[in-house]
């Protein structure tokens, strides 16, 4: 049965069960829950162009959609995504927030919990729309001894299963992070490498950086010169500085993690020392080399293997993505020589060109 085949058979059983399976496979209130808020934000779409014509839409919103519209454009007709029907529709949320991301991870080495989700494998996070829900799911968690981490989101994808819509969370975005959200969460719907979470969302982060650039730069009513896109460089090289500090962090910890002579509370205290050396760096070294990025959430939110592990998964071997950029000649290349490659190798990452020794972690 082909993909669209399942999708209609899927639907003709209840929009609910397709689109949950996307982000769970927990127990079956907690997909009926999902689904049934999910399917909601389906229900609630809008033709993008009835949004932005209508007079009741605000300016700022109008501009921004436009904006979207474009880099949807762009995506498909540069770059060659394969994005389906995503953002071609608009919902207004009743919420400043789509959802809560729930990660977890061991404290004594750098090993993710994970969910087992059809379609899309194991991955080391679960999702809710349920607040009340997430916390008690997080409290149960650091009962039983992990570290936890629990964010908002502002943006999801069913990878093209269903036709996704821009959401009224993302307007609080300006232009340039609103652009990157776009082609990140398009990239989803054009390749996606089932059980390999840290492979896919780098990827991502590397398109939505990389394609914010050319889209800003390249454009028409845009170039080399204009604000956004040199805000938009920036940030691709901040993200890169993140993640040089990031990898700095993993191989402090990693130091006590492997060594089978601490036992298990030393190695907390030993760790702990770790994160305050690392949050000190950042804050006097890291953070003021930054060019248009603060990455002030990393402080604001209490260091663990949890949140440590979830900026892993965005900001892996982003270097070398650069190096693939420049030895294809291309993002359009850069992305193709991926999407061609990938069901070649067992790691996604044997696709890159290798110009450091990548940390541990999962």
């Amino acid at each position: 049965m082909n993909r669209r085949a399942r999708k209609r058979l899927f639907l003709g059983a209840g929009t609910v069960v397709l689109v949950t399976s996307l982000a769970s496979a927990c127990s079956p209130i907690y997909v009926i829950r999902a689904g049934i808020a999910e399917a909601k934000i389906l229900r609630a779409r809008r033709p993008l162009p009835e949004v932005i014509l209508d007079p009741a839409t605000d300016e700022r919103t109008r501009g921004k959609l436009t904006f979207a519209m474009e880099a949807r454009k762009y995506a498909i007709e540069v770059l060659e995504l394969d994005v389906g029907n995503s953002y071609t529709s608009f919902t207004q949320l009743d919420k400043d927030t789509l959802a809560l991301v729930l990660s977890a991870a061991q404290k004594d080495r750098l090993a993710s919990k994970t969910w087992w989700f059809p379609i899309v494998g194991s991955v080391p996070y679960k999702g809710y729309f349920s607040v009340s829900g997430a916390l008690n799911d997080q409290a149960k968690l650091e009962a039983d001894g992990f570290d936890t981490y629990l964010r908002p989101t502002a943006a999801f994808s069913t990878l093209g299963w269903f036709s996704d819509p821009l959401l009224s969370s993302l307007m609080r975005l300006d232009e340039v992070d609103l652009v990157e959200t776009v082609l990140h969460e398009l990239s989803h719907n054009h390749l996606f490498v089932k059980g390999q979470v840290r492979f896919n969302e780098s990827f991502a982060t590397f398109v939505g950086r990389a394609g914010a650039i050319e889209f800003f730069c390249t454009r028409d009513g845009g170039g080399p010169d204009t604000v956004k896109c040199l805000r938009a460089e920036a940030r691709w090289r901040d993200n890169r500085r993140f993640e040089t500090f990031i990898e700095e962090l993993v191989e402090g910890l990693e130091a006590v993690y492997q060594d089978s002579a601490l036992a298990y509370q030393t190695k907390l205290v030993e760790r702990q020392a770790v994160f305050d050396e690392h949050l000190e760096i950042f804050e006097t070294r890291v953070q003021p080399s930054f060019e248009a990025s603060t990455f002030q959430n990393f402080l604001n939110t209490p260091l663990n293997n949890a949140t440590l592990l979830a900026r892993v998964r965005y900001y892996h071997r982003l270097e070398d993505f650069q190096i693939l950029l420049g030895n294809q000649g291309g993002l359009r290349e850069a992305i193709r020589h991926l999407k061609d490659g990938v069901d070649g190798v067992d790691d996604p990452f044997d696709l890159l060109p290798v110009s450091v020794t990548e940390p541990s972690g999962s």
